[in-house]
């Protein structure tokens, strides 16, 4: 069966630490996570500036936001079938810590880390950027590249002079691995709030963002 990591190790414990969480002892796979974060920020960045000659940085910035960010880097693990080969600790293995995409996503970065400590970045760029070519060729054409929502709103309320958003976190709920957070979002002037839930506090503060600018623009 073909390995869905088409590189050969020359170092095959590189690879088996990098698969390694925290849970289940040293050496795991933290310090390769670092390393393979800043190389795929590096990778995809580089790709964007080469594809893009014309956008401006905050149009890039945005796109490989979009690219990097834990939920675009999780399928990507799970298309190499990392989950099946991850080693966990006893507590992780049976909380489903193999299907959650904040571990996936950690170790796809520290496989990353590890193919370049293993055959330097030539050979780590030429393995690692055909994984995000196809959501790279999915974004939209460079000018086009949306802010999120918190930020949209500031920018609309700024433009007519408005006070800013204030969020505040009304309660947090679930397991460590599978929690809740529900976020509202207020604006003074004219009086509006929305609640947003998701599992991450940054994403419910962006959906009470997304309805807030939603009803500013109704009533605009």
């Amino acid at each position: 069966m073909t390995d869905p990591i088409s590189h050969r190790f020359a170092s095959p414990a590189l690879l088996e630490q990098a698969l390694t969480h925290r849970s289940a002892g040293a050496p795991h796979n933290e310090r390769l996570e670092f390393l393979g974060d800043a190389l795929v920020n590096l990778i995809v960045a580089e790709a964007l500036y080469q594809r893009w000659p014309q956008a401006d940085e905050g149009a890039l910035t945005r796109a490989r936001a979009e690219l990097v960010r834990e939920s675009a880097l999780a399928p990507i693990a799970r298309a190499l079938e990392l989950g099946a080969r991850l080693t966990l600790g006893p507590g992780e293995m049976k909380s489903g810590g193999h299907r959650r995409d904040s571990i996936l996503a950690d170790a796809l970065e520290a496989v990353v880390g590890a193919i370049y400590l293993d055959a330097g970045f030539d050979t780590c760029r030429a393995q690692v950027l055909p994984w995000f070519l196809p959501a790279m060729d999915a974004l939209p054409p460079a000018h086009k590249v949306g802010k999120d929502a918190k930020t949209r709103l500031q920018e609309w309320l700024q433009g007519r002079q408005k006070a800013l958003p204030v969020y505040a976190l009304l309660s947090e709920s679930g397991e460590d691995h599978a929690k809740t957070f529900q976020v509202s979002c207020t604006v003074a002037q004219p009086a509006l709030s929305a609640v947003g839930e998701a599992g991450s506090r940054r994403a419910a503060e962006q959906l009470a963002a997304e309805d807030v600018l939603r009803q500013l623009k109704a009533d605009d």
